[in-house]
């Protein structure tokens, strides 16, 4: 099943049940990208139009599995500027995500500052594919990848920058949020290319901010350029952010993560 496919059967009912394909493994759990996604398109049905999402921040309690699932959505505050969202996934009677959208409308500034970074990325026909090994998670085979900062996870490389260009292999839709998602979060934390050997690591939280509209010009199967920097790595966590721009170096998004690293 297509990552669109999979939001395809979210509906706008605030408490449903949903089925978690299989062919989106990531370790013991499923794919923290679709997971997200599922969680935003949940939320998405609750918001106003007129407002746009600001920010999105998802805790990932426990590991989510293939199976039934059932998402809650519930309205915190709704407001004429801004709105915000809560949804959970539970599975099994437990709690195994919780997110927090925020949206709000645009209004008149005074205010208009550029993005500190802006995209330098190598071009991406210099950049290293995925070679097809088993140890990549299964999700990874939905994905084009072409790291030109940093090295591969697991090479020893000890750079607080990690990234390249992206895009999904299998999908030709307009971009949107969700599919957004699925790309930023389909990225191996920047901390594993410092590793020597494999060992499991995992997001604990995970939050993304959009300063504008996605540009209605690109699909899910163009290049997107995506940066990421360690700020901080000790005792089994590491604090990351990155940068998403489209293929013209305009800035899509800014995404921070807490992750854990079993190694």
């Amino acid at each position: 099943m297509q990552f669109s496919e999979i939001l395809a059967q979210i509906t706008p009912a605030a408490d449903q049940q949903l089925l978690l394909p299989d062919g989106w493994g990531q370790g013991r759990a499923l794919f923290g990208g679709i997971t997200a996604a599922i969680a935003w398109q949940h939320a998405h049905y609750g918001a106003d139009p007129e407002q746009q999402l600001r920010a999105f921040t998802v805790s990932f309690v426990a590991p989510i599995q293939p199976g039934e699932a059932r998402l809650q959505r519930r309205i915190l505050r709704q407001g004429k500027n801004v709105t915000q969202i809560a949804v959970e996934i539970i599975q099994d009677s437990e709690v195994v995500l919780i997110a927090l959208a925020s949206y709000g409308r645009s209004r008149a500034s005074s205010i208009s500052v550029p993005a500190t970074v802006t995209a330098d990325m190598p071009a991406r026909e210099q950049g290293i594919s995925f070679p097809p090994l088993d140890i990549l998670p299964e999700f990874t085979h939905h994905y084009d990848y072409r790291i030109c900062t940093g090295n591969l996870p697991f090479s020893g490389d000890t750079s607080r920058e990690f990234g390249g260009w992206m895009r999904y292999r299998h999908e030709d839709k307009p971009i949107d949020i969700g599919l957004l998602l699925g790309l930023v979060d389909a990225w191996p934390p920047a901390l594993l290319p410092h590793l020597s050997s494999p060992a499991p690591a995992s997001s604990l939280t995970w939050t993304i901010e959009f300063p504008d509209q996605l540009p209605a010009d690109r699909r899910c199967n163009s290049w997107w350029q995506y940066l990421a920097t360690i700020d901080h790595a000790e005792n089994g966590y590491g604090h990351t952010h990155a940068h998403i721009w489209d293929d013209a170096g305009r800035l899509v998004a800014i995404s921070r993560q807490t992750v854990t690293v079993f190694g």
